[in-house]
């Protein structure tokens, strides 16, 4: 195998040494007794030898400067040659920079942990409501409809059997299921009016720790779709009540609950998807109009009525109600500072303490404007109905001059319209408290003082 030829620093500067040596003897001139026009012998040789010499000179300096401006050049730019064991070593492999995406990953779980500190935090206070009722039990029995109407002779071609049900007794069943929350820890519980609509039925709560408790219903309230019930128990966990004015569109919130009446304390996320929404909520017989609900994609299944509605701080900010038929992730929630003032009179009273003002009404809008041919269309109409009066005897409204066919136009500076319902805006205040009306007696405006009673 041919090697190739190296030559080290020493050696090229010798071999530059000798070609300036050699340079300078054959640039020095022939002596002046030298006649070069005829040289001798001697002289013809010397000169043959040195350019002999001058040409391998120029040969070596060629290869020089091959050396220097190629094989040096070359030399650093090829790779550098592995040993076979270099070659299996494995390699180190850096630990690459976080990618963008990844820190974005990163970002995400102080999200998730208080969705789960949440909802660890929450869970022991929301209870499940079940809904039972008496139901007959019915016993299938066969009876002869002819059974001594005919003589004995004829009886075999008269047996006829027809099955028929008698009652034997009655049995608690269940027929449907709520959610709930704790809020004081006596055992008071916060849900919706229409889980424990239901006169003739008794209810159970059933806590996250699998006790079951027979409840009593407190509280239905005639203005909002709450209700609260009460058990007998101590030392429970409570719920702490939020500000449901502060929210915001686009804020996150959990619903926790008893979907579907099977699934207790179901655990959903979404945002707040509006604010201020009027409904109309029905169902297994009732229809309300509700004003001021907060509407969330967070899952609110059947069952999940009169549970709690989270922030991320784990307070309520909601009690869920209702959700859109035919649609997927619309639901709403009553904001918690509209029934606060229940919970807390309960808790500090032990009753509802509600403002009364004693008149029937239908609120105006452009079809009952056209109908009753009124010169307004807005405002709250005191009609009779249903054996009512428009205005109940003794009531503060009869006491202050109230009439049927008046138009309540205001209750102190605030327009009654339907988003702003009497029966809303006057539980603003409190019983005792006086009050002025704004109304419309034919094309009269008056301003009446009344002093709010208690229903």
């Amino acid at each position: 195998m041919k090697k190739n030829h190296t030559f080290s620093s020493y050696q090229i500067i010798g071999i530059f040494l000798l070609g300036v040596f050699l340079g300078v003897i054959l640039s020095l001139p022939v002596s002046s007794k030298a006649d070069l026009s005829h040289p001798s012998f001697s002289q013809l040789k010397i000169k043959e030898e040195l350019g002999s010499l001058s040409s391998g000179l120029e040969n070596l300096l060629e290869k020089i400067n091959d050396f220097f401006h190629k094989e040096i050049p070359n030399k650093l730019n090829q790779p550098e040659k592995k040993t076979t064991e270099e070659i299996l070593k494995p390699e180190k492999k850096k630990t690459p920079e976080p990618k963008e995406e990844y820190q974005e990953k990163i970002n995400y779980i102080p999200y998730e942990r208080a969705i789960i500190e949440v909802v660890k935090k929450a869970s022991p206070s929301v209870v499940s409501i079940i809904i039972s009722k008496d139901v007959a039990i019915l016993e299938k029995e066969y009876v002869n409809p002819f059974e001594g109407m005919i003589p004995e002779e004829l009886k075999p071609f008269f047996n006829i059997q027809i099955p028929q049900y008698k009652e034997k007794g009655k049995r608690k069943e269940k027929i449907g299921g709520g959610s709930g929350f704790i809020v004081s820890k006596d055992g008071l519980i916060v849900t919706n009016k229409h889980v424990v609509a239901l006169e003739d039925a008794s209810y159970t709560v059933l806590t996250n720790d699998g006790k079951k408790y027979e409840a009593e219903v407190l509280f239905r309230d005639p203005t909002y779709d709450v209700a609260i019930l009460k058990i007998k128990a101590n030392n429970l966990p409570v719920l702490e009540l939020g500000d449901s004015s502060k929210l915001v569109v686009g804020q996150t919130v959990i619903a926790i609950g008893n979907a579907l009446g099977e699934f207790g304390n179901t655990v959903s996320v979404g945002v707040v998807s509006g604010l201020s929404r009027t409904i109309i909520a029905s169902g297994d017989g009732f229809q309300e109009r509700i004003q001021g609900v907060i509407q969330t994609d967070a899952a609110i299944n059947k069952g999940n009525s009169g549970g709690p509605l989270l922030d991320l701080s784990g307070k309520v900010i909601g009690i869920n109600t209702a959700m859109a038929a035919g649609a997927e992730n619309i639901g709403f929630a009553i904001p918690i500072n509209q029934v606060r003032d229940d919970i807390n009179s309960v808790i500090n009273q032990g009753k509802v303490v509600i403002p009364y003002l004693g008149i029937r009404y239908i609120l105006v809008n452009e079809n009952i404007k056209e109908r009753y041919n009124l010169p307004v269309d807005y405002g709250a109409l005191i009609v009779s109905g249903n054996n009512l009066p428009g205005v109940f005897p003794y009531s503060p409204a009869q006491k202050a001059g109230l009439k049927e066919g008046d138009i309540v136009l205001k209750i102190n500076n605030d327009k009654i319209d339907q988003d702003h319902p009497l029966n809303i805006l006057i539980r603003k205040y409190k019983p005792g408290e006086r009050v002025e009306l704004t109304v419309m007696r034919g094309k009269s405006i008056l301003h009446l003082k009344i002093v709010l009673g208690e229903r």
